[in-house]
């Protein structure tokens, strides 16, 4: 490395950055992802456990099918846009 790259280098890191403006929401969804999960478990286990005693094995398998694809929706970061991407590449609609 050059001196000359170096003090480039240097120059940039100096470089003062401007405040961040608005609310900062960088832990939310985390934070209501950990608040959540409990609660969305109970209810999830109960009504599995209603349908099971009352041998209602279809509605049990459809409702553990639904909870399934709520909880990925809700846990997995970024599903809902990795997923909407996949389809408009697969349309062929290309986005900025």
């Amino acid at each position: 490395m050059t001196l000359n790259t170096i003090l480039l280098s240097v120059i940039d890191i100096a470089q003062p950055t401007a405040p961040p403006t608005g609310v900062n929401t960088q832990g939310l969804a985390d934070f209501l992802r950990k608040f959540f999960a409990p609660l969305f478990l109970v209810v999830v286990s109960v009504v599995a456990l209603f349908f099971l005693f009352t041998r209602e094995i279809t509605r049990f398998v459809q409702f553990i099918i639904l909870a399934i694809a709520i909880g990925v929706i809700f846990y997995v970061p970024n599903i809902i846009e990795v997923t909407a991407k996949a389809i408009a590449g697969a349309l062929g609609i290309t986005g900025g």
